[in-house]
């Protein structure tokens, strides 16, 4: 199952070209509000598996286009954001391994849908795709071996990263440098654990231009999915909703010789084997 936010309306996604309409679809027994399907995602998701969404005359159905899609979660209660979460880009970083994952969060502001024009603020602005969690179910100390039932689904994320700020003094600002207006991209959907062959080891790159910055695999993430959420939760109560943006593989800008940034007029492309695509501009 994929879900999307078409319009500020809850869709569950059929193909690249039609979604039906949940609000229409239930008859109003879910609302259309994108958040509504968290209230009780169990409930949700047991309605949605008896829809045939193959169905082209079926009740509620209407046409995609990506230009109209928004953050799939647009307005979670938090946003956590996990560093340093791969052994290449711990190693360009100069990170060593920790017990515990490098944690901040991104502020819901930040984000916005897959095909987004971003304005770039002053200072130096650089990419890090990532698998972004999110949670369907949730809870405070949650084992490791049920970590996957309290997941919702996947999607794609950004976390653009204002350099000067983030790494400026001796206490930098990661959150506050992460969290300019569009620099959370999420998209194109959400899907569903069961929607992708190995949600644990996906093809994982994006480019600027025609030029690809990073390429890895999920699989090479210190700590895996399970294991961010059992750490998470161990501290905080996670709640439906919520985005886990679980690390950035290496290739980021500002580790390269010289130290390269987005500029404006310039296309991020950022992708996710068995997710999709997302196209990020800059202005």
């Amino acid at each position: 199952m994929r879900l999307g936010n078409l319009d500020d309306r809850l869709v569950l996604i059929a193909d690249d070209e039609h979604a039906v309409d949940v609000a229409t679809a239930s008859g109003g027994t879910f609302g259309p509000d994108p958040m509504d399907a968290f209230a009780d995602w169990r409930t949700f998701t047991a309605w949605a598996s008896t829809l045939d969404l193959t169905d082209a005359a079926g009740t509620g159905r209407c046409s995609v286009d990506l230009a109209r899609l928004g953050p799939p979660v647009p307005r979670p209660a938090q946003i956590f954001a996990i560093g340093v979460n791969y052994r290449e880009h711990a190693d360009e970083a100069g990170y060593p391994p920790d017990s515990m994952p490098v944690t901040f969060t991104k502020f819901p502001s930040s984000l916005t849908g897959p095909q987004a024009t971003v304005t770039l603020p002053e200072g130096h602005v650089d990419w890090e795709v990532e698998l972004v969690v999110v949670i369907g179910t949730g809870g405070h100390r949650i084992a490791r071996d049920d970590a996957w039932r309290h997941v919702a689904g996947l999607t794609i994320g950004q976390d653009l990263s204002e350099r000067v700020a983030q790494l400026e003094g001796s206490k930098p600002q990661f959150s506050l440098a992460k969290s300019h207006p569009g620099f959370s991209p999420t998209g194109p959907w959400l899907a569903t654990p069961d929607e992708v062959p190995d949600a644990m080891d996906l093809a994982i790159r994006c480019a600027v231009g025609t030029e690809t910055m990073q390429d890895s695999r999920t699989s090479r993430m210190i700590y895996d999915v399970p294991e961010l959420i059992a750490r998470l939760s161990a501290v905080v109560t996670l709640l439906p909703g919520d985005l886990i943006f679980s690390g950035t593989p290496a290739g980021i800008g500002n580790r390269r010789t010289p130290p390269r940034f987005l500029q404006a007029g310039e296309v991020l492309t950022s992708t996710i084997e068995g997710l999709g695509t997302m196209v990020t501009r800059f202005a």
